[in-house]
């Protein structure tokens, strides 16, 4: 009986330390799974990272480098290329140089930087005073945001790209004579605070787009462009006419990061949708690229007395070099995170930010975390 009895419960042990160590393997199996460590993936779960990987190289591309076909515009309507270039590069006037480019807020990435010219500009031989350097920086395509069209060594036009509001760099590269955070690795997503977009903008020989469709003169035009100041931008008036606010201040607003965007639905400058309808805008209205735009939200001429007269709410052009983009752009913005406190150059302010944001200010009551 006793050795019947020890048997038994021989077995009994047996059989729970088989349940137990079959419960641990389930258990790791399963937080193996959930980390991802499940060897080689197969079948439609290897097609889904192969286009996950796809469309964020194809987004990061297109943030960084696609004019949507809006060197026709900048280019070709408003000349801004000439004045870039200078009378000495084929151009009008005295030109971009480098330093004024600096004071205008444009960036410069150092990763697309020759090693020479690196060891030139540390050793400081570079002349930041001729616009044939800016030349030879668009045309390494080192200038955030711009891409220069070049026939041979003449600028033929100018077009712009996301980065040139939604980029900067950070202080990696230190040279003489160049101000940290001029030159260096690019930050994708950070709003470009430094940049006077209106003050280039207004160094266009032609201006006569804007006269035409704000019906305003030439001189008009520039007192608006050059109201706004470093990073600001009015992303509406074209399409309400409406520069500056009832208390005479410029209607322009700050220039909005495009990191930690997941999951918001609505944008700062206009909240009539997410991001996908703000970059079909923006590409479409603001950038004048060349594309598809429907919002019959802009057919209120009463609202938007220039938007209807132009037809803004049903934009139609062939090619259209925006709509196909759009996809695999959204999905690159939305991966940008939101940097840490500890990486934010405005950290001195951050908590008073975010005290504004949660206290006084309600903006918490509507845009909730995350």
């Amino acid at each position: 009986m006793l050795f019947q009895r020890r048997a038994r419960a021989a077995v009994m042990a047996a059989t729970v330390f088989i349940v137990i160590a079959g419960a641990c393997r389930f258990i790791l199996a399963q937080d193996s799974a959930r980390s991802g460590d499940r060897g080689p993936l197969k079948g439609f779960d290897r097609t889904i990272a192969d286009n996950a990987a796809r469309m964020l190289d194809e987004g990061r591309r297109i943030f960084r480098f696609d004019t949507f076909g809006s060197e026709d515009f900048w280019g070709g309507k408003l000349r801004l290329h000439e004045a870039i270039a200078g009378s000495a590069n084929g151009g009008v006037g005295p030109g971009l140089s480098p330093r004024n480019a600096v004071a205008l807020g444009l960036k410069i990435d150092a990763e697309a930087l020759p090693g020479n010219l690196v060891a030139d500009v540390r050793a400081g031989r570079v002349n930041l005073d001729d616009p044939a350097v800016t030349l030879a920086l668009l045309k390494l395509n080192a200038v955030i945001g711009v891409t220069g069209f070049f026939s041979g060594d003449r600028l033929r036009s100018i077009g712009i790209q996301c980065a040139i509001c939604h980029s900067t760099v950070d202080q990696s590269f230190q040279a003489p004579n160049i101000p940290p955070g001029v030159i260096g690795a690019r930050l994708d997503g950070w709003p470009a605070r430094d940049l006077n977009i209106g003050g280039i903008v207004a160094l266009a020989p032609a201006l006569q787009p804007f006269v035409d469709h704000l019906g305003v003169d030439d001189g008009t035009v520039r007192k608006v462009l050059l109201s706004w100041g470093p990073g600001r931008y009015d992303a509406e008036l074209n399409l309400d006419g409406k520069a500056f606010r009832p208390d005479g201040k410029s209607a322009s607003t700050l220039i909005p990061a495009a990191f930690g965007l997941a999951g918001v639905n609505l944008h700062t400058y206009t909240g009539w949708g997410g991001i996908a309808h703000w970059n079909a805008y923006v590409g479409n209205l603001q950038m004048n690229g060349k594309g598809t735009f429907w919002d019959p939200r802009l057919n209120d001429a009463a609202k938007f007395p220039l938007a209807a007269r132009a037809g803004f709410g049903n934009k139609r052009e062939t090619p259209d070099l925006i709509t196909s983009k759009l996809a695999a752009l959204h999905f690159y913005q939305v991966s940008l995170p939101a940097p840490s406190q500890e990486a934010n150059p405005f950290d001195g302010r951050t908590s008073r930010g975010r005290a504004l944001f949660t206290g006084k200010a309600r903006c918490a009551n509507c845009h909730v975390p995350p």
